[in-house]
């Protein structure tokens, strides 16, 4: 008997996310979640993006109670100073200017609810920028496709410009590793099956590995 696929809720705005689940034929609904960014005193990068991605998803199963939840979080660190997305172009242009020239870590954090069960997964990315000239840096503000990203800027878009290369899985970059999405999944009880061009989201059998993280 063949398994009814279920809707993937996705507790995040990001239009790179849906469309990545898009790209791979699921049937995604999006319910963001709002809750309250400040990063706690001393959190690091990976601590502050896996506590808001839980939090998104679990506020999102309040609303959507039995449904598969995935919800993310990327933050943008240099050092141990978490970059958000920008207030303002005065506070993007600031962030860009103290990233140019440097290295810094790209933190995406993922997390699965179904069914009172919960997995999570960190990836990590390490992103150099070029130095820009102050006429691309102003150009590059003036488009406005950082004004909604963590640190300013968008890899997958005109940012790219900025970049002199990524170390790791640049889909941490972008918002979404999907690399990883499969065996996440599995951890509560749910699997990815093809149904032909598309793949399509439906429950499986939990193992004593499927424990929750």
């Amino acid at each position: 008997m063949t398994e009814r696929p279920l809707t993937l809720v996705l507790a995040s705005a990001s239009p790179r996310r849906s469309e990545l689940l898009g790209r791979l034929g699921l049937d995604v609904k999006v319910a963001v979640s709002h809750v309250d960014e400040t990063p706690l005193a001393g959190e690091a990068p990976a601590t502050y993006a896996l506590r808001l991605a839980l939090e998104k998803a679990r506020a999102a199963a309040r609303r959507h109670p039995g449904s598969p939840l995935l919800a993310a979080d990327t933050v943008v660190a240099l050092g141990d100073r978490i970059f958000g997305k920008p207030r303002d172009r005065a506070e993007a242009a600031a962030m860009l200017a103290e990233l140019a020239g440097r290295t810094h870590a790209v933190v995406t954090a993922m997390a699965v609810l179904w069914r009172e069960r919960e997995a999570t997964h960190v990836e990590l990315a390490r992103v150099t920028m070029v130095a820009p000239s102050a006429e691309l840096r102003a150009w590059y503000l003036a488009t406005g496709e950082g004004d909604d990203k963590a640190g300013a800027y968008a890899v997958q878009g005109k940012g790219a410009l900025l970049i002199e290369r990524v170390e790791g899985n640049v889909q941490a970059v972008v918002g979404l590793p999907l690399a990883p999405l499969p065996a996440l999944l599995a951890r509560v009880g749910l699997r990815l099956a093809a149904a032909g061009a598309r793949l399509t989201l439906t429950s499986g059998q939990v193992t004593a590995d499927s424990a929750p993280a």
